[in-house]
């Protein structure tokens, strides 16, 4: 397993933990290898609504969460996205600290 994948499956493991039971077991079995023939098209949903998301009940939020729902099987996306999530990781941080300062 790549650094990259790990630092992924990192990634949705917290985000994992921060869902409620029951959508957190989705995202649980969402992840298992076996449910590759799921992750795919919902990836490709998201994907696509994320680029209309300038019509109403879609949004932007569609874009990345497709990505990173891709990359879990396009290992040329894995990096990436590790990439990406790991900076978001770094500001979310840097916010907590700095609400937790004032």
């Amino acid at each position: 397993m790549s650094n990259h994948q790990e630092e992924l499956d990192r990634h949705f493991a917290w985000f994992e933990g921060k869902l409620p039971p029951k959508p957190a077991k989705f995202v649980g079995w969402l992840r298992r290898p076996s449910s590759r023939y799921a992750r795919i098209p919902l990836a490709i949903l998201l994907i696509v609504g994320g680029i209309f998301s300038f019509l109403p009940v879609l949004g932007l939020w569609m874009l990345p969460l497709g990505l990173l729902l891709f990359a879990q099987d396009v290992p040329v996306l894995q990096k990436p996205m590790a990439r990406m999530l790991g900076w978001i990781e770094r500001k979310w941080i840097e916010r907590q600290r700095a609400k937790t300062m004032q």
